[in-house]
């Protein structure tokens, strides 16, 4: 008989359980400690890094405030509003002198001449976004850029200039060095590994102790940038952007799309807790072979005879049922068990046989599963194939991406550097918008298995039609086709991805151009609605979009918004499914009416919130 393994034999696993018994109270109260003990490290570092992050935010926070209203008194003075170089240039460098952490001063008038720029760079200020933004009477912010032959962190701030009736005249801007307050925020005291760091909103570090990494790395892929900008998986311990595993903590920026991070490596922080946990070891390795010696005893008294019935049971097992026949003279438990076998034994025998006819309607019932797998089986197929040409569209549309963009560059560099005609400029326009869409309709094929969430923000629906009007109106014009469009008064904004629902609509208006002959009409109105939903219905802009074509077969309607299913020569067939999964991305729905010869109608329910607009009919 072969020798059965060390931890399968019964006694063995009786002095086992006998020892883990014996430690279990120790073994409880070891662990409880060692839970108190880490719960409590961390409860303190968690609140020592919170407050950390907390207090080096509000420090920032509060210096960020007082650079706005330093430069929003500058703008305010009767020396800014004059405009007049001979007294802004001595005004501003003894701004400069006073509060030492500004750099260059900039001051333009609003048709983007240079008032004074201390800097006396060659460059086109008026170009900056700094410049606009202060021309539309709001003040702007840079993110924190680097310095590497000075070793300087600085940022840009401007606000525009007014004159007494409060109209915007001209707009100044100045450079902010960071250094000073910078070092005051990363400055912390976390033991040897603790650090701290300012991150914008895309993962890259705008402050951090090791200067070669600032502007130069992305941390949007780490736990370190999930932990920060995604609140549902916040954790004060996760794996930080060196893969070390960190306790961390932070807060954001007010005004800004900055966050700080304070951060502790978890091993130091759990030192203490670790040495306990290894004297707790070294205790129930000596208090177990102490109980080793008792449990043996134990063991062999319980253990041999139940090896005998093994021996029985095995011979039960090959159906030896003669031989299955064990006598032990003990009036205990294992006497009764050894009694109890015996007539197992003789049971055994008649459901063997009751088994074997079991058998036979057993392989009936597996005949009918193995026509469902198969039919599983060919649905599994369908889906791979579906996945492998989603694969092919992803590579075909990567190998358009390169000549197009080239195509892209190439027309701004002929822009920027040649004179259009006028009577070419909309064109022109035009031309560059289709290759904008283009390369936007070839990155959501490459988005197609993997869909980026919608970026929200507030959307003009007015505008936002009339955009993508702008668009295909030349196609429209080309087919002699009547656009006819009726925007509700009033008509509320809603709150979605400018981008995405452009592109919804451009694809249903292309559409239902391609779908209609010369001379046709496209409908385009939008207005207040309704979208049906669990809790009743819901507040929504309803825009309708409808064609004079041919219509859509009533068997084909249900099919419109699966991948792939087309009923052009050409086309891909992913438009409608991206339309369909963008509008649902928003919490809304597409509906489609079509009769075969009265037009189709596209209706996109979006949900609404926020202003009126005004009434449009053309």
């Amino acid at each position: 008989m072969r020798k059965k393994p060390f931890l399968t034999n019964l006694q063995v696993k009786v002095m086992l359980l006998f020892v883990a018994i014996a430690l279990a109270p120790l073994g409880i109260m070891g662990a409880f400690a060692i839970k108190t003990a880490e719960e409590l490290i961390l409860s303190m570092v968690r609140n020592q890094i919170q407050h950390v992050a907390v207090d080096k935010a509000a420090l920032l926070e509060r210096w960020i405030s007082e650079r706005k209203a330093d430069l929003e008194v500058v703008a305010g003075s009767s020396i800014m509003r004059s405009l007049d170089p001979a007294l802004i240039a001595p005004y501003l460098e003894l701004v400069r002198d006073r509060y030492k952490v500004y750099g260059d001063f900039i001051v333009l008038s609003r048709e983007g001449g240079v008032i004074y720029d201390s800097s006396r760079r060659a460059s086109r200020p008026h170009l900056n976004k700094w410049f606009h933004e202060a021309l539309a009477g709001n003040s702007y912010m840079s993110d924190i850029n680097f310095n590497p032959e000075q070793k300087k962190s600085f940022f840009l701030i401007s606000t525009p200039v007014l004159d007494a009736s409060g109209a915007v005249k001209g707009a100044v801007c100045a450079t902010v060095g960071t250094n000073v307050i910078l070092s005051m925020v990363l400055s912390i005291s976390l033991g040897e590994t603790g650090e701290c760091y300012l991150v914008n909103r895309e993962g890259t570090f705008l402050a951090h102790k090791d200067p070669n990494r600032i502007l130069a790395e992305n941390i949007a892929q780490s736990d370190s940038f999930k932990n920060i900008f995604n609140t549902r998986r916040a954790g004060i311990t996760y794996i930080d952007y060196r893969g070390i595993e960190v306790l961390g903590a932070s807060a954001r920026v007010a005004g800004t799309d900055w966050a700080l991070v304070a951060e502790q490596d978890k091993d130091e922080a759990f030192r203490g807790a670790a040495r306990l946990k290894r004297y707790l070891v070294l205790v129930a390795a000596m208090s177990a072979l102490g109980a080793l010696s008792l449990a043996w005893l134990l063991s062999h008294y319980v253990v041999n005879p139940i090896r005998k019935l093994s021996l029985a049971a095995g011979c039960l097992a090959r159906g030896e049922f003669d031989q299955a026949h064990i006598k032990i003279n003990r009036t205990d438990e294992i006497g009764a068990l050894s009694n109890a076998f015996e007539d197992m034994a003789n049971q055994l025998q008649d459901r063997q046989r009751q088994l074997e006819q079991r058998m036979v309607l057993q392989e009936a019932e597996l005949e009918e599963t193995g026509v469902k797998l198969k039919a599983t089986q060919q649905a599994a197929v369908r889906s791979q194939q579906l996945a492998s040409l989603g694969r092919l569209a992803s590579g075909v549309a990567h190998e358009i991406r390169t000549p197009l963009t080239s195509l892209k560059l190439f027309l701004e560099s002929v822009e920027s550097e040649i004179e259009i005609s006028p009577e070419y400029v909309e064109d022109f326009q035009v031309a560059m918008g289709q290759i904008k869409r283009m390369e936007a309709t070839i990155n959501r094929f490459l988005d197609f298995a993997r869909p980026q969430d919608p970026v929200f923000s507030w959307i003009d629906v007015r505008e936002l039609i009339e955009d993508a009007l702008l668009v295909i109106g030349p196609k429209a014009r080309q087919q002699e086709t009547a656009i006819h469009k009726h925007l509700h008064n009033p008509l509320p904004k809603i709150v979605g991805d400018e981008k995405q629902l452009g592109e919804v609509l451009l694809n249903l208006m292309v559409n239902a151009l391609e779908a209609m002959a010369s001379r046709g009409r496209l409908g385009v109105s939008a207005g207040p609605g309704e979208l049906a939903g669990k809790d009743g219905g819901r507040r929504c802009v309803r825009i309708d979009i409808s064609d004079t074509g041919p219509g859509i077969p009533a068997e084909e309607i249900g099919r419109l918004f699966e991948p792939f299913f087309t009923t052009k020569a050409t086309g891909a067939g992913l438009g409608l499914a991206i339309v369909d999964s963008t509008v649902q991305r928003h919490g809304g729905e597409v509906v489609v009416h079509s009769s075969p010869g009265e037009g189709t109608t596209f209706s996109v329910l979006i949900p609404a919130d926020g202003e009126d607009g005004k009434d449009t009919d053309s």
